[in-house]
């Protein structure tokens, strides 16, 4: 860690505002010249800034994606400032809708503190835990009753609220737009006002919950308006195009298991490498520039390039060593010309008697959900001793024991019968 008054006032503003993006250039030097003055008054003070991004655990998982908020968190830590990582347990409730078309299921406050379990050991994989702050918004926003509500919506107006792309979209096409999906914004804006916040970090699908309504309400309480550190790119998912997100089942899991993470990057297209590089790697533009020029000549093949990404994707966020173990389990399946292509360190499991495949995949927690199970049938992307599982009704009997059951290219379970 390096305390702020070791690196200059512009040196810590070009760091700071590295990545970031508004949509217009106005924004963004305001915001450059805003952070300029918070870090001269702080040294002045004596004091770190206070800085926060929000996390909402609607999945029990964090992604890959999430890392580019949490990287940004830690140039902060590491230049002395005081970082929070804040659970958004009531925010969750509701859930955002800045990044979808259409209102989030709601979810219970148990199953949100059930998916949040985790949060704070995930984050750890980038932020230093001794110095990390993490706190809960259920904190301060379940005690607000709801007088204190109507107060807090009227520094706000409908207008505003529709001139968000994806309410106005929806609007245009005659579809529903809840009254509590304008209530996450005015939470969201809380939270800056009760941990006086002096930055927030975000991503693009939240440019208009902290630069807009969290600077407004600050300001209509009396407080003085956040800097807004916006990220400019989104990481895709493992598809390539779409942001990486977990209702959209492309993301890569940070709890995913050292082989799965390594598949999951193996699986990400050639096109999108580059990025990975830029966003979870931090490389910078020299690098990116010299590994893009590689892979144009030849230089650099892309199944190698991308093995390598893969290998410091799990040692960073798993070890060295595991990487190592997911790059020969990764070389057994695909690369040996010998053997069924089936790993041999594949977990057991023991029946007891016959049972349909669909229901044991999700016993077995190999499909999260009937619907990825029905998906995958649908797909060809379920096996059996090689075969593809094409009936919804199909059984494992004890007689067809023992077998291989194989979902999707990197999920496996050797299944033998009980022993009585």
């Amino acid at each position: 860690m390096t305390s702020p008054t070791t690196v200059s006032i512009e040196e810590q503003v070009d760091l700071l505002m590295s990545g970031a993006e508004y949509g217009d250039p106005e924004t963004r030097e305001a915001m450059r010249r805003e952070l300029r003055d918070r870090l001269v008054e702080a040294q002045a003070a004596g004091r770190p800034l206070r800085v926060y991004c929000g996390y909402d655990p609607r999945k029990p998982d964090l992604h890959l994606g999430h890392t580019i908020t949490m990287r940004k968190l830690r140039q902060f830590q590491d230049l002395g400032h005081d970082v929070t990582f804040l659970i958004g347990t009531f925010t969750s409730l509701i859930g955002d809708p800045s990044d979808i078309d259409k209102a989030r299921n709601q979810l219970t406050p148990e199953e949100v503190r059930a998916n949040a379990e985790t949060y704070a050991q995930q984050a750890f994989k980038i932020l230093d835990p001794e110095l990390t702050s993490v706190r809960y918004n259920d904190e301060w926003l379940e005690t607000l009753d709801f007088a204190d509500i109507i107060r807090l919506a009227s520094n706000f107006t409908v207008q505003q609220f529709l001139q968000r792309e994806n309410f106005a979209n929806r609007l245009d096409a005659g579809q529903p737009i809840f009254l509590h999906e304008f209530f996450y914004a005015l939470m969201q804006a809380y939270d800056a006002v009760a941990q006086e916040a002096d930055v927030q970090v975000g991503g693009q699908d939240q440019l208009f919950n902290i630069l807009v309504a969290g600077r407004k309400l600050q300001q209509g309480l009396g407080q003085r308006p956040m800097v807004a550190i916006i990220m400019g790119e989104s990481l895709p998912g493992t598809d390539g195009h779409l942001k990486m997100s977990k209702s959209q089942g492309n993301h890569i899991p940070l709890l995913s298991e050292p082989w799965d993470m390594f598949g999951k990057v193996m699986s990400v297209p050639d096109h999108a490498m580059p990025v990975f590089h830029k966003l979870v790697l931090g490389w910078p533009p020299a690098q990116l520039a010299q590994f893009e020029a590689d892979l144009t000549s030849g230089v650099l093949h892309p199944n190698d390039a991308k093995m390598r990404l893969a290998r410091e994707i799990v040692a960073i966020y798993h070890s060295p060593s595991d990487a190592d173990a997911a790059q020969r389990r990764w070389d057994e399946v695909f690369r040996s010309k010998d053997g069924d292509g089936v790993p041999s360190d594949i977990p057991t499991e023991q029946l007891a008697a016959p049972e349909r495949i669909l229901d044991l995949l999700r016993r077995l927690g190999m499909v999260e959900s009937g619907k990825e199970a029905a998906r995958l049938l649908e797909q060809g992307g379920i096996r059996l001793n090689g075969e593809v599982v094409s009936e919804r009704d199909a059984v494992v009997g004890l007689e067809g024991l023992p077998a291989v059951l194989q979902v999707g290219k990197r999920r496996f379970v050797r299944l033998i019968a009980e022993k009585r």
